[in-house]
């Protein structure tokens, strides 16, 4: 594509603006896609920030599409993967009558394996459940074999598990069905594609394999597309360090139990017995971490009664079952495969085991979180105080000498009620992340509505080791002057006092008045919701929907069909998801969203950070914060015509000097403090909209 071409598509008087019906040329929208076609024709990195409205989308997908090259596009949820590929995608390609190739692909647990429901079925034998009679008779249909073509085998049923395949337990070149596979099919017409669609965790998961020495599942490309990038740190910290779960260990049984099912001959007592009791193993251990749901470092783990003994146990076991398989696995790839996995799991488990109580575990240790929300916890004054060591810090702590040693990699535990994940993280993912961005040798173009701090794109630039990008920056062409008021309500006791949430609550209730419901209202924990929830599902006069208690598609469904309704979030509601219409024109935020300081990753982070003599709460806790925070006012205005008001029940903004970093990063909303102001905004709003009797 040459220069002037991209902006010549998106003109006033280009091919979209003639074939599709709402398509609005936006300044911003060509100088992004000029900017993308520049850095593609010249194999650099970019960074663009492109505010709501500013039509990012096409301004990225235009130059994939005429450029000729081979383009791997990838997003941060699977509901924008699926947009690309079921709507924008499609919708562009008419429009200009492009040829060539698109593909969506997915990870391997998304599609049906013939050889695991093959199995399925045959340990059912004559009695198999109705959905797996449903799976089998759609598998004789399906081309694709994504399991999503199924709405009634939901993402959490067990039954996926079953009919599905993972890295570990798939037979590879082996397995007698590898002529049918989808997921084989599915990479084969990704490598032949001209652009595949992808999200963050299987374009981190090909950078895996690769490291392990098998070959990468995407295909060479020549141009790498990230939308939803500010995700793009955590979702290949994910992948840089390594994993085991219950669940794996499980798995692993249960496998090897349905596999003696099938080859009775090399059955034997020994090998049943160390199969089941490797079953049980798992749950021993999650009995021996605390209860309910949280993160633990390592160190804190180890002196939980009973960890290290049951996690002797688990190791004892996973090796009496790799040494019941030895002989199985002379006579059987299949059993050699699962002795292969047993040998695996245990030579992770036991990495894990080694880990020391290193000082970034313990300075995680003394906070550990017993909630996962998303954004938790607060500032270090904050934090002194919810330990129960006194208010008033407002400085980071100082370094001390262990934070001299900072570690590599943080060991820890994440548990839910059901299970656990045992993991190993590194502390720093910018190193890592630099070598397989530079390693790929093609254009890189990271966008999002919130890569910047202050205007500033250097926090991000940072985490993902990029050296000197090229960057961009598009403000929102909204009119936010004349269209939204930022609310910040005076007098408000500070987030650590056991009352702000109840304070928050009630300086919320006239403003969700005034605007007759149609409201967001966003928790940093889970622990605030539940207190607003209680203090106002008896009193509220519309139709109030809690996180929790339906899963967040239906609520969302809800929410948009009531008009006036309600809805309580935590984390999963600050980012990717669109309401746009009257339906929700307030949006408030409890606290400003700093990350739980005891969460033992950001901890060994934090003690990193000083250890380099950084001020850690400057360069990694506000920017982070800030970003979440766009994240979240970003739900007020999602197109043109949108009205409404940003309201933030946290005192910091105007009481702490880093409160002005926060508010410099929002859209330019006129300030008030003046809750008689708000009334007159939304009496407007409601006096300039169609009277319903007159329709």
């Amino acid at each position: 594509m040459s220069l002037g071409e991209a902006a010549a598509l998106l003109a006033a008087d280009g091919p979209l603006a003639r074939k599709l019906e709402h398509f609005r040329p936006r300044a911003a929208q060509q100088a992004m896609a000029e900017a993308v076609a520049a850095a593609m024709a010249a194999g650099e990195a970019l960074l663009v920030e492109a505010a709501t409205g500013t039509g990012k989308t096409y301004a990225y997908l235009l130059p994939a599409l005429v450029s000729g090259q081979r383009v791997v596009i990838s997003t941060g949820t699977r509901a924008l993967q699926d947009q690309l590929f079921e709507q924008d995608l499609p919708r562009l390609r008419a429009a200009l009558g492009l040829p060539g190739s698109v593909v969506r692909l997915k990870g391997r647990a998304n599609y049906l394996c013939l050889e695991r429901l093959g199995e399925g079925l045959a340990q059912a034998g004559a009695f198999p459940a109705p959905m797996l009679l449903e799976i089998a008779a759609w598998a004789e249909q399906t081309r694709e074999g994504d399991l999503a073509e199924l709405p009634a085998l939901g993402s959490e049923d067990p039954l996926r598990a079953q009919v599905s395949s993972t890295t570990e337990n798939c037979l590879g070149t082996q397995c007698p069905r590898l002529g049918e596979c989808f997921v084989a099919r599915a990479r084969r017409e990704a490598q032949a594609a001209d652009v595949v669609i992808v999200n963050h965790h299987l374009l981190f998961a090909d950078l895996a394999l690769r490291q392990d020495g098998f070959a990468e599942i995407l295909p060479h490309a020549d141009a790498i597309i990230v939308d939803e990038a500010h995700q793009v740190p955590e979702a290949a910290a994910g992948f840089f360090g390594s994993r085991l779960s219950g669940r794996m260990l499980r798995l692993l049984a249960q496998d090897v139990q349905a596999a003696l099912g099938r080859a009775p001959e090399v059955a034997t007592p020994e090998l049943w017995q160390a199969a089941r009791a490797l079953e049980a193993a798992p749950d021993g251990l999650r009995h021996a971490l605390p209860g309910g749901s949280g993160r633990l470092p390592w160190a804190a783990c180890a002196a939980e009664p009973g960890f290290g003994p049951r996690l002797e146990a688990l190791q004892g076991r996973l090796a009496a079952l790799a040494a019941a398989l030895a002989a199985p696995a002379e006579q059987s790839y299949a059993m050699d495969h699962l002795r292969r996995r047993a040998l695996a799991l245990d030579a992770e488990l036991a990495v894990l085991a080694a880990a020391p109580g290193d000082s970034a575990a313990a300075v995680g240790a003394g906070a550990a979180p017993r909630d996962l929300p998303g954004p938790a916890a607060a500032d270090p004054a904050e934090a002194a105080a919810l330990a129960g060591e006194g208010a008033g810090r407002t400085e980071p702590p100082a370094p001390d000498a262990a934070d001299a040693d900072s570690p590599a990699e943080v060991a820890w535990a994440e548990f839910t009620p059901r299970g656990f994940i045992l993991r190993r993280t590194p502390v720093d993912i910018a190193p890592a992340l630099a070598a397989y961005i530079y390693g790929r040798r093609c254009a890189w173009i990271f966008t999002s509505a919130t890569l910047t701090v202050d205007g500033s794109f250097t926090h991000m630039q940072r985490r993902l080791g990029l050296e000197a990008p090229r960057t961009l920056r598009l403000d929102s062409p909204f009119d936010f002057a004349g269209q939204t008021l930022l609310y910040l309500p005076p007098g408000l006791p500070a987030p650590s006092d056991p009352g702000h949430t109840a304070a928050a609550v009630a300086a919320a209730r006239p403003v969700i008045e005034a605007c007759g419901g149609r409201a967001f209202f966003l928790f940093t924990s889970h622990r605030a919701l539940g207190i607003a929830a209680a203090l106002l599902r008896a009193t509220l006069d519309y139709p109030l929907l809690v996180q929790g208690e339906a899963p967040p598609a239906r609520l969302l469904a809800s929410f948009r069909r009531y008009g006036n309704a309600v809805l309580l979030g935590t984390g999963g509601f600050w980012a990717g998801v669109d309401v746009p219409g009257p339906a929700l024109q307030l949006v408030i935020i409890d606290k400003l969203p700093f990350a739980a300081p005891g969460d033992p990753v950001l901890a060994a982070r934090l003690a990193a950070a000083r250890a380099a003599g950084e001020d850690p709460f400057t360069t990694l806790q506000v920017p982070a914060a800030a970003l979440t925070l766009k994240q979240g006012a970003g739900r007020l205005l999602r197109r043109e015509d949108d009205r409404g008001v940003l309201m933030i029940t946290d005192p910091r903004l105007v009481r702490r000097g880093y409160g002005r970093t926060f508010l410099r990063s929002l859209p330019p909303m006129p300030l008030t403090e003046e809750l008689a102001q708000v009334q007159a905004f939304f009496a407007g709003l409601r006096a300039s909209e169609p009277d319903p009797e007159s329709t």
